[in-house]
């Protein structure tokens, strides 16, 4: 089983402890309500460190005041044995007042990269995903940290905001999984009835047929609002934005490559998705 370590102390001389021993660490962050998905960044964890640390916390920072926070999906044991069949050495099990005592006042916010897509729909979500990774980062001073590429916007963050901080640690992107029909796997997916379930189905073949449409000379704005209806016809119930941006920047597309990502709703759950162009 890993060792459950509640404490920033706690968590600091495990890893010490074990870079005493030579040994490279693998930070794995995760808000829990593990899947196939998260144990892909544990399994590409240990190819490129020799220990690796998973952190659950439910971080409420990143959480709009109409959204999820306490009704997302907490399966402490289901994860602690996902965890251990995967030989994570540790859990880091941080509540609320670890992370955010009293008296708290810094936040990380950042410009550009930060501001379209999810920025625009979620105001503040960023500022609570860089504050708590640059927190988890500086906690553990892990060599290695994964990050999936479903969360696409997410992760060009992040990367941004270590290299800005010159945080001595190597960002990595993991490929999206997905299940057997197509559909990224999230914790959110839980949410879907049957029928909501099929209609999911089409939200990555929409975003390949946009892309397809670009590349072959569609202007991105055209492109973009045929997927919109798209998603709309085939049943979603409202798309928070599909767009096509340079994959790096977040800006419109330029010269460099281009990520087409899309967030829409259907029923209590708002999926997420993207890929190259």
């Amino acid at each position: 089983m890993p060792d459950i370590l509640r404490t920033v102390s706690e968590l600091r001389a495990f890893t010490a402890a074990r870079r005493g021993q030579g040994r490279r660490i693998a930070l794995v962050p995760t808000m829990g309500a593990l899947h196939d998905g998260h144990m892909e960044l544990v399994r590409r964890g240990h190819e490129m460190a020799d220990d690796v640390i998973a952190t659950i916390f439910v971080n409420p920072a990143q959480f709009g005041p109409h959204e999820d926070f306490s009704a997302y999906p907490r399966t402490w044991d289901a994860d602690i044995e996902r965890l251990a069949a995967h030989n994570a050495a540790a859990v880091y099990y941080p509540d609320v007042a670890t992370m955010y005592p009293p008296g708290f006042s810094t936040a990380v916010t950042l410009a550009g990269i930060a501001e379209p897509l999810e920025g625009e729909h979620r105001p503040g979500h960023f500022t609570g995903v860089a504050t708590v990774v640059a927190k988890l980062l500086l906690q553990s001073l892990p060599d290695v940290a994964l990050f999936g590429e479903k969360d696409w916007q997410q992760l060009q963050v992040i990367t941004r905001m270590a290299t800005d901080l010159d945080l001595p640690v190597q960002i990595v992107g993991v490929p999206t999984v997905r299940d057997q029909n197509g559909l990224a796997l999230s914790s959110r997916n839980a949410y879907l009835s049957p029928a909501q379930y099929k209609i999911a189905l089409s939200l990555n073949t929409t975003l390949r047929l946009m892309g397809e449409k670009f590349r072959y000379g569609l202007s991105a704005p055209t492109a973009e609002n045929w997927g919109r209806d798209q998603l709309l016809t085939l049943g979603f119930d409202s798309v928070d934005y599909i767009a096509l941006r340079d994959a790096v920047t977040l800006s419109r597309p330029g010269r460099g490559p281009v990520r087409a990502l899309v967030a829409a709703r259907l029923g209590a759950a708002r999926l997420i998705d993207n890929m190259a162009v």
